[in-house]
């Protein structure tokens, strides 16, 4: 496993030429990209990268995608989500293939992490593709030994839209996964559709007297309310972290 860094500022950073090594398909419009990044220098568990693009006559478009996954030599991993019109995601999950190259930059942050060495309990609060950063947090857990009890409660309009989903049914010791949904729950799941509610992290979430770390990432609403929520329910804001996106993910 490569070491860790939490780079400074943004300026220290140099492009690295990456290329694609394999894919995996999350859901129909979202899929994780394996990459491999000469000489990267590791990250934690929360960061994310740049992903630049330049086309043939100099014109270049960048976004800004979480890592998904603990670090693991060379090899860095995204998942990204189509977006209707966008500039950069459709030729990331329709076109860029194994073998292409394309140009990242980081790993960038250094507040939204979780490190293996923190004993406090974790909750884990995402809103669809908010939930890239905490898989990490997750896999880094695993890699580790940890014995940190994790709970993830993800939010998704319908059940086809879970990212991770096979990985996240497999028993992980000290993990537990609270799917909720928006739009359409499957046949009788027993919460009805409906947005995050006070009482699914007071029922799913770790109660503030234990005094837990919270990590909230997806898009602003959702984080704004979720966060808003946890405070209601007692949580030293100072102990909740949040990470959110706009409509492009940049």
């Amino acid at each position: 496993m490569a070491g860790t860094a939490v780079p400074g500022r943004l300026t220290r950073l140099e492009w690295r030429v990456a290329r694609l090594v394999e894919t995996r398909d999350e859901t129909p419009t979202a899929r994780t990209l394996v990459l491999d990044v000469p000489g990267w220098p590791g990250h934690l568990a929360g960061q994310h990268v740049d992903v630049r693009l330049t086309a043939a006559d100099g014109y270049s478009a960048q976004r800004s995608y979480s890592l998904a996954a603990a670090p693991d030599g060379d090899r860095v991993e995204l998942t990204v989500q189509n977006v209707p019109d966008g500039e950069v995601s459709p030729y990331l999950t329709g076109v860029f293939s194994v073998g292409d190259p394309v140009e990242i930059r980081g790993p960038v942050g250094g507040w939204f992490v979780w490190r293996p060495d923190d004993p406090a309990p974790v909750t884990l609060v995402a809103g669809g593709a908010g939930v890239a950063p905490l898989m990490a947090m997750v896999r880094a857990r695993r890699a580790a030994g940890s014995r940190v009890p994790f709970r993830l409660v993800y939010s998704v309009r319908t059940p086809d839209e879970r990212w991770y989903a096979g990985e996240l049914r497999r028993p992980d010791p000290g993990v537990e996964v609270f799917p909720l949904y928006t739009r359409a729950a499957p046949d009788g799941w027993p919460r009805p559709p409906g947005r995050l509610a006070k009482g699914d992290l007071a029922g799913w979430g770790w109660p503030p007297e234990f005094d837990p770390a919270c990590f909230v990432c997806g898009p602003t609403g959702f984080v704004e309310a979720a966060a808003d929520l946890l405070v209601a329910l007692g949580h030293d804001p100072r102990r909740i972290r949040t990470e959110r996106f706009g409509p492009t993910g940049g």
